[in-house]
């Protein structure tokens, strides 16, 4: 496979000529070709989407739904390249590929509906004859980068709301997903977007600082929207503020899901399994604790093995029908194990699975997990959650917000007022009464709180995030001023 450049709507190869190579976190075997964009090939994109903005920001609110809904189209007919791009590049099992194109889609058709949501208001004046109101104007170019691990859908929604907006847009393509990330911007293409609305940028690794400090520096770049870790959404956000710019950033979690002591215990069980091991533990809103009233806990416990160590394993290539595919890195492996070599010395205990070998670690449950185990409230991004057994509901609450994330929960529970009450206490930026911490449905505001970032995607919320909202008002010709 190859992913390039992508400016003007043509692809290109780096300006430099360099490539790079994106390895299978298995065989080590090269995936894809690269082209390792520089700063030069940075500074052309943003330049493209500059120009391309004089006329998007014009277009039609009917132009922009209908090239939306074309891409939605361009990008759910090509399922089976993604599929096979997925499975090489991240490891990702069918399952996942097939639910990130269908949630891209549904971005696609999301934004498609907001195009002529996009309102501002009249406004009460003292000044007779006057009128006074708001409205709302694209902010120019946007820059977004996403992550590997929903590479469909985070390129879907990191898109397809700035264009509704009047916005243009330069993606940066994720090193570990750049074929996947490719896709997505070939989609766009294929619906008739027009040149320089959209350009693709992929890097090396080792570029990527420089690459993205000109990204942010350039006058015309206007919003950055990240999706990441919360370590370089630090650093994201603080290179931003330099340049006075806004961000929307969705950064890390350690999503918990209550269980409470008169849960239905098989839903539950079916919840954490869902949450815990879809694409192997590595969504940002993956169920990583695991918060289990003590009178059920034994009970659950046993019940959420059984389903985890019946989960399949395996290649997602040779395999598509798998649940439990590789990690993104080999370098996963060691850095789980260490974090499981500490709980079980310090008390915890293995509910099932094991130690990690490379990217290859099965579906494992750790119980018994307590605040000084570093597994307590470190991020494990793998296949491996925890369980944290307490005494009644303010405990559970209590340790629920025990971390330094935000980002997704959940609550089981049969008296739904009570486990209401519990969801209104747990600060994350969203909790699902019986439900799973993993959820996303378009039309709803998704993002986190604390660590986990600020601002919101998807929903109406989008529109605040990629707009400017300016005060206009239309004064009588004739005015008496005290000056």
């Amino acid at each position: 496979m190859q992913a390039q450049i992508l400016i003007d709507n043509e692809q290109r190869a780096a300006l430099s000529g360099k490539t790079f190579e994106r390895r299978h976190p298995v065989s080590d075997e090269v995936v894809t070709q690269v082209a390792a964009g520089g700063v030069a090939d940075a500074l052309a994109a943003v330049e493209s989407a500059s120009l391309a903005y004089r006329s998007w920001r014009q277009s039609a609110p009917s132009e922009r739904r209908r090239l939306l809904l074309k891409a939605a189209d361009a990008l759910e007919a090509r399922t089976p390249q993604f599929i096979e791009a997925m499975a090489a590049e991240v490891g990702a099992p069918a399952l996942w590929a097939g639910f990130n194109v269908m949630l891209a889609a549904n971005v696609f058709r999301e934004a498609a509906s907001l195009a002529t949501q996009i309102q501002g208001e009249t406004l009460p004046t003292d000044k007779p004859g006057a009128l006074s109101m708001t409205v709302r104007q694209p902010v120019g170019v946007v820059l977004s980068i996403v992550p590997w691990n929903g590479p469909v859908v985070l390129a879907a929604r990191a898109i397809a709301y700035p264009l509704v907006c009047g916005n243009t847009v330069v993606f940066r393509a994720s090193e570990a997903s750049p074929r996947t990330h490719a896709l997505v911007a070939e989609a766009l293409v294929e619906a008739g977007f027009p040149a320089g609305t959209l350009n693709l940028l992929v890097n090396a690794p080792q570029d990527a600082p420089e690459v993205i400090d000109t990204l942010i520096a350039h006058k015309a770049v206007r919003r950055i929207n990240f999706t990441g870790s919360t370590r370089v959404g630090r650093i994201i956000a603080q290179k931003a503020a330099t340049q006075l710019k806004r961000c929307l950033l969705e950064l890390g979690g350690k999503s918990p899901l209550v269980v409470l002591d008169d849960a239905d215990i098989d839903e539950a069980v079916k919840a954490a399994v869902f949450g815990s091991f879809l694409y192997q533990g590595q969504i940002c809103m993956s169920t990583e604790r695991i918060i289990v009233d003590a009178a059920i806990a034994d009970e659950f416990v046993a019940r959420f093995a059984a389903k985890a160590s019946a989960l399949s394993c395996g290649d997602p290539r040779t395999n598509p029908a798998c649940v439990i595919g590789p990690m993104v890195s080999r370098d996963s492996g060691p850095r789980l194990n260490a974090l499981l070599d500490d709980a079980l010395a310090k008390g915890a205990r293995l509910a099932c699975g094991g130690r990690a070998e490379g990217a290859v670690m099965p579906a494992t449950i750790v119980d018994h997990v307590t605040p000084e185990m570093r597994i307590y409230d470190e991020e494990t991004f793998g296949p491996v959650t925890t369980v944290v057994r307490v005494s009644g509901v303010e405990q559970a609450v209590e340790v629920a917000n025990d971390t330094a994330y935000g980002l997704s929960s959940g609550v089981f529970g049969r008296d739904v007022s009570r486990a209401l009450s519990v969801a209104m206490r747990i600060d994350t930026g969203a909790c699902h009464v019986n439900g799973s911490t993993v959820q996303n449905e378009a039309q709803a505001p998704y993002g986190g709180t604390k660590d986990s970032g600020y601002g919101r995607f998807d929903g109406r919320a989008v529109i605040d995030e990629f707009t400017e909202l300016k005060w206009i008002t239309i004064e009588p010709s004739v005015q008496q001023y005290p000056v």
